[in-house]
């Protein structure tokens, strides 16, 4: 086990679009959820040296330096060395000196920012804040304090965003030259206010083109589209995702957090009250040698670099043709057999779903 995710669930406000686990900030319920983090993490870590940690929400940069303090002192308990990677994910408007001074203080080497766009109708659409001018302000705070590891989400496909509108985004978000930037396509989901507000999504063709003007514009300002939403500077690559799309073992605390541990992928409680009062597993199931090839498939090939063919040997004990007909597939240019990897060509990411479905 070389990863771990932590859920902090608190906002301050609820984006319209989110469907993670989330739930309103009151200051009543931090030290209680807290105590049953520490709970969680006491029973379930066994003491290896991580590779990452990944501080995630909800909203982490909510917290007051009390809480911030409460919170560092209890994941203190996790073995790292001097690579470890470290995230805490932020919002804008949380940045300031003494978040920076605390998370520095605790070994945190990566921010990942919540801007997601700078068009205000958007903006206004998703309840949110974000201002170029103070992005590029607190982004140089963020490098005076020592962070030079930096990403930042960008959302598109709304149904009122022209293109003219995201290469107006993707401009600004260039001129902060951070390391990693993460692209995400709109998703209605159902218990969203999106969702129950009957929001129609955008059409499979805008949305496609979308994709391709991103991939275009960010590939010729010199990022790595290594994975087929993130984009990073040489070298940036998260390591925490990369765990992910790996298929490999990782911890996963907090509220609502997922994780896949000792064969077995689990599922926390999204109910607060039962999380606090230690009925935290809300769905248990172990894997098979048959399902964990198919997660592998699913997962690898997200990647640019696609599946090491002789790491999925020593993985199963099995050769990944043996598993899977590629012979159609490969004939159509969908999937390139080369070098010893597997892998989807750039051109054909859009329709990754599709293959896979062929595949599987």
């Amino acid at each position: 086990m070389e990863s771990v995710y932590i859920h902090v669930p608190f906002c301050k406000k609820i984006c319209t679009y989110c469907d993670f686990c989330k739930t309103i900030y009151y200051k009543s319920w931090i030290f209680q959820y807290l105590e049953a983090l520490e709970k969680e993490i006491n029973n379930y870590y066994d003491g290896e040296i991580l590779k990452s940690i990944y501080i995630g929400g909800g909203t982490p940069s909510c917290l007051d330096k009390e809480e911030l303090n409460l919170l560092f002192k209890i994941i203190s308990i996790f073995k790292k060395d001097k690579y470890t990677e470290i995230t805490f994910e932020c919002n804008l408007n949380d940045i300031n000196n003494e978040l920076l001074d605390i998370l520095k203080n605790n070994g945190v080497n990566r921010l990942s920012i919540g801007i997601e766009s700078f068009n205000q109708d958007l903006l206004e659409l998703m309840n949110r804040d974000a201002y170029f001018e103070d992005a590029q302000e607190k982004i140089n705070l963020c490098r005076s304090m020592g962070f030079n590891n930096i990403n930042v989400d960008l959302i598109y496909g709304f149904n009122i965003q022209t293109i003219s509108m995201l290469k107006n985004d993707l401009k600004k978000i260039l001129k902060l030259n951070v390391e990693h930037i993460s692209t995400y396509s709109l998703i209605i989901e159902d218990n969203t206010h999106f969702g129950i507000s009957k929001i129609k999504p955008i059409d499979d063709e805008l949305d496609a083109k979308m994709y391709e003007i991103i991939c275009k514009i960010l590939k010729r300002h010199n990022y790595n589209h290594y994975e087929i939403s993130n984009f990073s500077k040489k070298g940036y690559e998260s390591i925490h995702n990369l765990n992910y799309w790996y298929n490999k073992e990782y911890y996963g605390f907090g509220l609502g957090a997922h994780g896949f541990m000792m064969g077995f992928r689990y599922e926390n409680t999204r109910s607060l009250t039962d999380y606090i009062n230690g009925k935290i597993h809300l769905k248990e199931q172990i894997m098979s040698k048959d399902e964990n090839m198919q997660n592998e498939l699913m997962l690898s090939l997200r990647l640019k670099k696609g599946i090491n063919v002789k790491e999925f040997y020593k993985k199963y004990n099995i050769n990944i043709q043996q598993v899977f007909d590629f012979t159609d597939v490969i004939k159509k240019g969908e999937i390139i057999y080369k070098n010893g990897y597997i892998f989807i060509p750039e051109n054909k990411f859009y329709v990754m779903n599709e293959i896979l479905l062929k595949l599987l």
